[in-house]
C-alpha cells in the first residue's frame, strides 16, 4: 500500500494531514524559519541551510528572504539561480528548474491543487503535478506557475502573468491567462 507521500509525488490523490507530510511540512517550517532570519551578506550561512531544505541546486543560487515553501526537497534547481523576495513554491511535486533563472519578487508556483468538483473537493484529499522551467527563463514580479505547467528555455513570462497552460521555448509571453505575445530570437 503506497503512503500518502508517494501518492502525492505520483500525482495520485492524498490526504495533506497524514502524519508524515504534516512533519515533513513542519520541518521545512522551521527551516525556512532560520533561513529567512540569517543576515542579507551572510552568505555561508545562507547556502548552508539552503542545502539542508532544498533537493539539489547549482553552484550559484540568490534566494532573497523571505522566501516560503511546503517540503523544499522536491525543489532541483540548476546553476546561477536568483530570486527574489517573497517568493513561494508549494512543492508537493517536483519543481523542476532550469540554469540562469531568474524571478521577480512575489513569484508563486503552485505544483498543488484540489478537486474541481466540490463535492469531491470538500472531502478533503489534494493532488499535486511537476512543474519544469527551462533554461534561461525569467519570471517577471507577481508571476503565477500553475500546476502541470512546462515553460521552455530562453522564455520571458512578463509581470503579474498566470501561467495555467505550457509554454514552449524562445517566446515571450504575459496576461491572465498567459499567451504568447510574441516569438523570441533563440
Amino acid at each position: 500500500m503506497k503512503s500518502e507521500l508517494q501518492k502525492m509525488l505520483d500525482g495520485e490523490l492524498y490526504i495533506g494531514n497524514d502524519p508524515q507530510l504534516y512533519e515533513m511540512r513542519r520541518h521545512t517550517r522551521e527551516l525556512l524559519k532560520q533561513y529567512n532570519q540569517i543576515p542579507f551578506d551572510d552568505v555561508p550561512a545562507k547556502d548552508a541551510l539552503l542545502r539542508q531544505l532544498l533537493g539539489s541546486f547549482g553552484e550559484k543560487i540568490e534566494i532573497q528572504a523571505p522566501f516560503y515553501c511546503d517540503y523544499g526537497n522536491h525543489i532541483y534547481a540548476g546553476e546561477n539561480l536568483y530570486m527574489n523576495f517573497n517568493c513561494v513554491i508549494l512543492d508537493c511535486a517536483a519543481v523542476t528548474i532550469g540554469d540562469n533563472v531568474m524571478m521577480g519578487p512575489n513569484v508563486a508556483i503552485y505544483t498543488a491543487y484540489h478537486p474541481v468538483i466540490a463535492s469531491e473537493r470538500i472531502k478533503g484529499p489534494e493532488l499535486a503535478s511537476p512543474i519544469t522551467i527551462g533554461n534561461n527563463v525569467w519570471l517577471g514580479g507577481n508571476v503565477v506557475v500553475c500546476p502541470g505547467v512546462t515553460i521552455g528555455d530562453n522564455t520571458t513570462i512578463g509581470a503579474g502573468s498566470v501561467v495555467t497552460k505550457s509554454i514552449p521555448s524562445n517566446v515571450f509571453a504575459a496576461g491572465n491567462p498567459c499567451r504568447i505575445i510574441k516569438e523570441l530570437p533563440a
